[in-house]
């Protein structure tokens, strides 16, 4: 049924489309009818970092900021959700405008900054869920707190939703908090996740649970810095890794409208830089650590390239933006094939 509607939707401003969305799946969760119209979703167990994902093909962070529409997106067939980015302190994100359509290359240029009602509220909201699957839940930093002082942000939003998350994943690629890239350099790298696995460790004391850390880098990395990053993850034990946030290179929209934009592209454009990430991150990290693919999957051939880089599970969120839960289901479905 989505393209029935993408149509209307897309001739809504894109954050009044996205509220527009999610208030009718909010309505159609209430009454059950989400499961009723979602494509069918084939069973096709994997397990890592110690969890069983009832598929591969999960949501990406970015989409349900504050963890508000948890059980509605768990209708639609998601093997697993990721909530945020979530900051201590709520925070109004960058002005409006703030998200661009390009639908020429099936594409997103967004700046939202980190948008979200604070971890408080994100807690709670989590909470009112009655679903129980895999959740990630993503942490990141205000932007007003200094790098020097970015760890004090990530410890407080990992004790506040350890004990509820599946995993926790660490935020350090998003183009639109400025600085935050920087997070993913050597040594500063060294320092957050010294501090975020010592800190892993006394929770784990503290709840009985080992709640396992992700780090969801960007793709605009040489291939020496993703080595050299892949090195750390393993070193420090890192749970898993994401590869990738969004890219603020243009290359392959230069001549589109909103091309100028600021901010992250993501969408078909980021496909081959995604999978090129993953295959030299795949590469050095020799299956010591799983991958979660993210970065323009719009089929199912998209979501097995991605596994065929190195990928254990992939996450989509612009092609939702494009193909609607259909594309769920062909993910899934191609996934499971193999």
């Amino acid at each position: 049924m989505y393209p029935l509607f993408r149509p209307f939707l897309f001739a809504l401003d894109p954050e009044t489309a996205h509220e527009v969305v999610f208030a009718g799946l909010d309505a159609a969760a209430r009454v059950g009818l989400t499961k009723a119209f979602a494509p069918q979703v084939p069973a096709s167990p994997v397990t890592a970092m110690g969890l069983t994902f009832p598929n591969r093909v999960g949501l990406a962070a970015g989409l349900d900021k504050n963890a508000a529409h948890i059980d509605a997106l768990a209708g639609l067939g998601f093997g697993f959700i990721e909530c945020g980015t979530v900051t201590p302190r709520a925070q109004p994100g960058n002005p409006r405008p703030r998200l661009f359509r390009l639908p020429e290359a099936d594409a997103l240029i967004n700046r939202m900054g980190f948008n979200n009602g604070g971890v408080d509220r994100f807690l709670a909201n989590v909470e009112r869920a009655s679903w129980r699957g895999v959740l990630g839940l993503n942490i990141g930093k205000n932007f007003d707190t200094p790098n020097a002082r970015a760890v004090d942000d990530y410890l407080a939003c990992l004790r506040a939703v350890y004990a509820r998350a599946s995993y926790v994943t660490v935020n350090i690629s998003s183009p639109n908090t400025k600085g935050l890239r920087e997070l993913q350099a050597d040594d500063a790298l060294d320092a957050l996740l010294t501090a975020l696995k010592r800190e892993q460790a006394t929770l784990a004391d503290t709840h009985g649970k080992h709640t396992p850390i992700v780090v969801k880098i960007a793709p605009d990395l040489t291939p020496g810095a993703v080595a050299a990053m892949a090195k750390l993850f393993i070193r420090h034990r890192v749970d898993g890794v994401i590869a990738t946030n969004t890219t603020v290179s243009r290359e392959a929209v230069s001549r589109l409208r909103h091309a100028d934009e600021a901010g992250g592209l993501s969408g078909r454009p980021l496909r081959a830089s995604s999978t090129k990430v993953i295959r030299t991150l795949a590469k050095a990290l020799d299956g010591a650590i799983p991958i979660i693919g993210v970065g323009g999957i719009l089929s199912g051939k998209d979501a097995q390239e991605k596994i065929d880089a190195g990928a254990t599970l992939v996450q989509i969120y612009t092609g939702l933006i494009y193909r609607g839960p259909d594309l769920i289901a062909e993910c899934a479905r191609a996934l499971a094939a193999h």
